[in-house]
């Protein structure tokens, strides 16, 4: 894949990023395997890169299932148009054992047979139309679901740590095929 150089934000890697940015680099190397261009991009501003690292463990521990997680990451993603973040947590989706079916409809915003997995993107679709300030409908069809109060501020958690990292990703120049 090419994704669109940026002459403001190199891609940098462990050893030519700023030496703040260095563990959260190591970090990111150890989950992925490799430094996501993303990361590699964001690391000229260590603060972001520590902000998206410590964002995205708090999410990684809601009581909300991986696939759960990876199902409001797609939305959010589809929202703001990041194909390299729709491309990767579609594989992280299915690498937790979601069948194909599921990963394709969350990519592309299709209809899920999964009524409760349904009933979440639902509820993460209003609580970006509405920014935050979802219906007690809303909330009732998503509690229906057999999801928690709890859960729906966790779903807050995931828009917040992924807006902030597919900002980063769309001022790098590293969101989309070009």
């Amino acid at each position: 894949m090419t994704y669109a150089a940026s002459p403001h934000f190199p891609s940098h890697t462990i050893e030519t990023a700023p030496a703040a940015a260095g563990p959260m680099l190591e970090a990111t190397v150890a989950k992925f395997g490799f430094l996501p261009l993303p990361t590699a991009r964001h690391a000229t501003a260590p603060l972001l890169v520590e902000a998206s690292h410590r964002l995205l463990t708090l999410f990684d521990k809601a009581s909300l299932a991986p696939i759960e997680r990876e199902a409001v990451v797609l939305v959010v993603a589809r929202s703001f148009g990041c194909d390299l973040c729709r491309n990767m947590h579609a594989q992280l989706l299915a690498s937790y054992g979601a069948a194909r079916e599921l990963v394709d409809a969350l990519t592309e915003g299709a209809p899920i047979a999964d009524a409760r997995i349904a009933a979440l993107v639902r509820f993460v679709e209003a609580t970006l139309r509405h920014t935050g300030g979802v219906s007690d409908e809303d909330l009732d069809a998503f509690v229906a679901a057999g999801y928690t109060p709890e859960q729906a501020l966790e779903v807050v958690v995931g828009i917040g740590a992924y807006t902030l990292t597919m900002f980063g990703n769309r001022m790098t120049r590293s969101h989309s095929l070009r």
